[in-house]
């Protein structure tokens, strides 16, 4: 298995898991719904490229940016590491290994 399969499965359970912290934590009903789609899309782009479908690894690779770029606005809006801070860093870790992997995956 690629690690940049690896790395979208294992950020999409970390961002359902903090949509629910959200939820419990805060009663954030967005971030309980976001968590969970955003985490079922990176699910789904990996199980897709696992399953000989070339756009799954696209579908991660999106979902991870746009991620990216949402938790850099919240973090600039908020300057806390937790949660944007620790989401933001886990995404650009997660894209940097993705794009790395660009040319294995063609």
């Amino acid at each position: 298995m690629n690690i940049a399969i690896i790395a979208a499965i294992a950020y999409g359970i970390i961002t359902i898991v903090g949509g629910i912290i959200g939820y419990t934590k805060a009663r954030s009903t967005a971030s309980l719904i976001s968590g969970i789609i955003s985490g079922l899309l990176l699910f789904a782009g990996a199980i897709l490229y696992l399953q000989g479908q070339a756009w799954g690894f696209t579908l991660a690779l999106i979902t991870t940016a746009i991620l990216v770029v949402v938790f850099t606005i919240r973090f600039v809006k908020t300057r806390k590491f937790m949660p944007a801070g620790l989401m933001l860093t886990l995404g650009v870790l997660t894209l940097i290994i993705m794009v790395s992997q660009l040319g294995a995956i063609a």
